[in-house]
């Protein structure tokens, strides 16, 4: 079995991938802030799970960890599925957030997650094989929900497994985008809102986030959305989204657009 790489590991989400994961027979590569928190996760699933677990503490917003992590990827032919669950978090508007806030975010979000998966994607094509599990947020659909440029980045984490999908997908490597809801775990505190806060019929564990995420992944769905009840109402919407493509680029306006002489 292979080695699985998971991002944001410490706790929540990150945590129980790790030991989901293990408990499927891949050795780890953990990777997250926490230095301490990560080595004791690691000690609890080798002990628990009999499986060989690595780890890196590397804030993914900094450039020479991140550079460190890439670098990991790219040379440990080992590794075989990466789980780009490393994210940040906002729920106050964009003209209530500090520049620096808002590029913290995109560094993690977007820049971060893109650059790991450019570095273990030609790996993954060379072999024939492997997998990319993007951990995006229902807020790709639904972007009014909270902060904007969390939203948005969370679109390009969909937009990108879509695209990694036609560009990969032919070549052995499996990419599942997971669109999570309200999950309980530390990322609303540092968000800003206490998850207490949330309705109670909002708020997912991570423990059957995760299983519904693999159970997804599992069935080689693209994207998973977890609390979703009848998968046809994501399908109705992609076949609409596909059914724009034929009239997206035309060589004169819409009529609609088209004023009198």
């Amino acid at each position: 079995m292979t080695t699985a790489m998971i991002t944001g590991a410490s706790s929540g989400i990150g945590a129980v991938y790790a030991d989901r994961l293990a408990r499927r027979g891949y050795d780890l590569v953990l990777v997250a802030r926490d230095g301490a928190k990560l080595a004791a996760l690691a000690a609890q699933l080798e002990a628990s799970t009999g499986r060989k677990v690595d780890t890196i503490a590397a804030d993914l917003g900094v450039n020479a960890d991140l550079r460190r992590v890439e670098q990991r990827l790219a040379s440990d032919g080992s590794i075989g599925l990466l789980v780009n669950n490393a994210g940040l978090g906002a729920v106050k508007p964009l003209i209530d957030s500090t520049p620096e806030e808002l590029d913290t975010m995109i560094n993690v979000n977007v820049t971060a997650l893109t650059r790991l998966t450019r570095a273990l994607a030609p790996g993954l094509v060379a072999r024939g094989e492997g997998a990319i599990i993007n951990i995006a947020s229902i807020v790709a659909l639904k972007p009014e929900l909270l902060n904007g440029v969390y939203g948005g980045s969370k679109a390009f984490v969909l937009a990108l497994s879509q695209s990694l999908h036609h560009e990969l997908g032919g070549k052995g490597v499996q990419v599942q985008a997971v669109l999570p809801g309200a999950i309980a775990t530390p990322f609303w505190d540092r968000a800003g809102h206490a998850v207490e806060n949330l309705p109670a019929e909002w708020v997912m564990t991570p423990e059957a986030l995760v299983d519904a995420a693999l159970a997804g992944f599992d069935q080689r769905e693209l994207v998973t959305v977890p609390s979703l009840p009848d998968l046809e109402d994501f399908n109705r919407m992609e076949q609409g989204r596909h059914a724009l493509a034929a009239n997206l680029s035309r060589n004169k306006p819409g009529v609609r657009y088209l004023t009198a002489a």
